[in-house]
């Protein structure tokens, strides 16, 4: 993989990664509601499957959900876990597949190469919102500040 297309996921992942989402959204609240320690088990699970998400679509499955409606309804209305119905992560999923794998001669080493970093970054940005949810836990315990954190959060 050259090193502009290197540069462009690791942009891509930052983008993508870092701004607000369902799994973002989930470590927050659980992190303000219980503690970083209490959400550190989801923090880790998002990156694994997302991982599993993104080899899914490496080997076809992206295109096929993309193409048989019944199949995207039924991510739609329901899965075994979140990185399945979240449609942010199949976009990137997706998308790097569709950009830095598919049709190259060195699919398994640029996947080799793809799958680390974004578990890195799966991982870094549930973290960091995590960190953000138990930072806000303390001043969310007074008054009725948690309700109304955990309504927003909800929506």
């Amino acid at each position: 993989m050259l090193w502009t297309e290197f540069t462009a996921l690791l942009l891509l992942a930052t983008a993508m990664s870092f701004t607000p989402g369902p799994n973002t959204a989930l470590a927050t609240a659980m992190a303000a509601n219980a503690g970083l320690r209490h959400s550190l088990r989801f923090v880790l699970a998002v990156p694994v499957g997302w991982c599993l998400l993104l080899l899914l679509c490496s080997v076809g499955v992206g295109a096929l959900v993309a193409q048989v409606p019944a199949l995207r309804w039924g991510i739609q209305l329901g899965g075994a876990a979140l990185q399945f119905v979240n449609i942010k992560a199949w976009f990137l999923a997706l998308t790097i597949i569709a950009g830095w794998v598919a049709g190259q001669p060195n699919m398994g080493l640029r996947l080799g190469i793809v799958v680390p970093v974004m578990v890195f970054f799966a991982f870094s940005s549930n973290l960091t919102y995590a960190c953000l949810g138990a930072v806000l836990r303390h001043w969310l315990a007074q008054g009725q500040r948690l309700l109304w954190f955990n309504r927003g959060m909800a929506l």
